[in-house]
């Protein structure tokens, strides 16, 4: 499942209980919109690299 397939109620879910960091939260609203990994990296102002690892992070915190 990708994040972009959650609803707005169970993404706000998910942000309450994960414990993102403020990086993986910021990750995980633009993927929530599903925005590319690359364009994530120049929001975010990080590498593609950084955005691949926090990525993996969110996918392990939600569990699916």
């Amino acid at each position: 499942m990708r994040i972009s397939d959650f609803t707005m109620p169970e993404v706000r879910l998910l942000l309450a209980e994960c414990n993102f960091t403020n990086d993986e939260a910021a990750l995980f609203l633009l993927r929530a919109k599903d925005t590319p990994l690359e364009v994530c990296a120049e929001q975010l102002n990080v590498s593609v690299k950084t955005v691949d690892r926090l990525h993996r992070r969110v996918k392990d915190k939600v569990g699916r």
